[in-house]
C-alpha cells in the first residue's frame, strides 16, 4: 500500500459518497470512470486508514456500518467545504469553472434552449457543460448530473426546484384533417375526433378551460397515436393523422405557414410549469449558481414562454 502520506484522502472519501449514492461498487466505478478493482482498493485503504468497517456487503446488497454512517456524513461535508474553498481560489468575481452536467427535455432542449446555453459557453471560457437530452424524470444519482430543466409534473419534493417560467399549450389539426371531419360545433365533438397523445401529459383524455367563460371541461379522445416525443407528435399532426394537444412555442412555425390550425382557441388545457431542479446540498458551486441566473433570466424571454403571474 501507498504510504500514507502520498495517499489522497479526498479522493477516498468521495469513493465512499460514490458507493454510497449509487448502491453498489460496480456504480460508483461508472460514475468515477474506473474500474471496480480500483474502487475496492479504495474502499479499503480508507477503512484501514480509519481503523474501521465502513460498508457491509453482500452479493444483494451494500449497507453502511454505524461508523459508515458517520464517516459518510463527514465526507460529505468536508468534500463541499473543499469545493467551496476550490471554487472561492479559482474564481474570479463569482465566474464559473468545471464542469456542469444539464438535463433537458430532447424538443425544449434542442429548440428552445441550446442558444441560450452556446452563449453562457461563450461568455465563460473556464465552464464546460454536458449538455443530455432526456423527456424522462432526473435522476440525479443514477445519471450523475447537477441540474435538470424539468416541464410539467411535479418535480421530486426531495429536490430544489425553482419555478421559472409555463407552457402554454393549444389544440391543432393539419387542415386536410379538418376538411374530412364534422365541422366542430361544441366542445364535446371533439370526443369522436381521431386525436394524438402525448403519453408524458395526457392519455384517455383531456382537460380544458375556456379562457372567456372559465368554464371546464374534461373530454374522452380516443388515440390514433400515442407517443412520448413532441417532435413525433407535430410531425404526426402535419401528416394529418388526428388532433394534438402541443406546446404553442412548437407548432408556432406551423401555425405561421398554414400547414397547422388552432382549433378552439379559446379553449387550452393548463399551461405547463418549467422548473430548474437541483439537489439540496451546503454549498452550489459557481457554475450552477451561475446557470441558475441564467435561467430566470433567459427563461421567460423565450419564444412561447408564458411569464409567471
Amino acid at each position: 500500500m501507498k504510504s500514507l502520506e502520498r495517499i489522497d484522502r479526498l479522493e477516498l472519501l468521495h469513493t465512499l459518497i460514490r458507493i454510497v449514492e449509487t448502491g453498489s461498487l460496480s456504480g460508483a466505478a461508472r460514475q468515477l470512470e474506473v474500474s471496480q478493482a480500483t474502487v475496492s482498493r479504495r474502499l479499503s485503504t480508507l477503512e484501514q486508514l480509519l481503523g474501521v468497517k465502513l460498508l457491509l456487503r453482500t452479493t444483494h446488497a451494500t449497507k453502511l456500518t454505524d461508523d459508515g454512517e458517520r464517516c459518510y456524513q463527514h465526507a460529505k461535508n468536508l468534500i463541499d467545504d473543499w469545493l467551496n474553498l476550490e471554487d472561492e481560489l479559482k474564481q474570479v468575481a463569482d465566474e464559473p469553472v468545471g464542469l456542469l452536467r444539464v438535463r433537458a427535455p430532447h424538443a425544449f432542449g434542442q429548440q428552445q434552449l441550446l442558444l441560450p446555453v452556446l452563449d453562457f459557453l461563450k461568455r465563460y471560457p473556464a465552464l464546460n457543460i454536458e449538455w443530455r437530452l432526456s423527456d424522462a424524470a432526473p435522476d440525479f444519482l443514477a445519471d450523475h448530473i447537477d441540474c435538470a430543466i424539468h416541464v410539467g409534473f411535479e418535480p421530486d419534493p426531495n429536490t430544489v426546484a425553482i419555478l421559472l417560467a409555463e407552457v402554454p399549450r393549444i389544440m391543432v389539426a393539419s387542415p386536410e384533417l379538418l376538411v374530412r371531419l364534422p365541422k366542430i360545433e361544441k366542445i364535446e365533438d371533439l370526443q369522436d375526433f381521431p386525436w394524438l397523445e402525448l403519453s408524458t401529459y395526457y392519455r384517455h383524455e383531456i382537460h380544458l378551460k375556456n379562457q372567456l367563460t372559465q368554464q371546464t371541461q374534461r373530454v374522452p379522445i380516443q388515440s390514433r397515436l400515442s407517443t412520448d416525443s413532441l417532435f413525433v407528435l407535430k410531425n404526426a399532426a402535419l401528416q394529418g393523422i388526428g388532433v394534438a394537444l402541443i406546446s404553442s412555442w412548437l407548432a408556432a412555425d406551423a401555425l405561421a405557414e398554414g400547414t397547422l390550425v388552432n382549433i378552439l382557441p379559446e379553449w387550452q388545457a393548463a399551461p405547463l410549469p418549467v422548473y430548474l431542479v437541483y439537489p439540496w446540498a451546503r454549498y452550489y458551486p459557481a457554475r450552477l449558481r451561475q446557470f441558475l441566473s441564467l435561467m430566470r433570466e433567459v427563461m421567460p424571454t423565450i419564444s412561447g414562454m408564458q411569464q409567471l403571474k
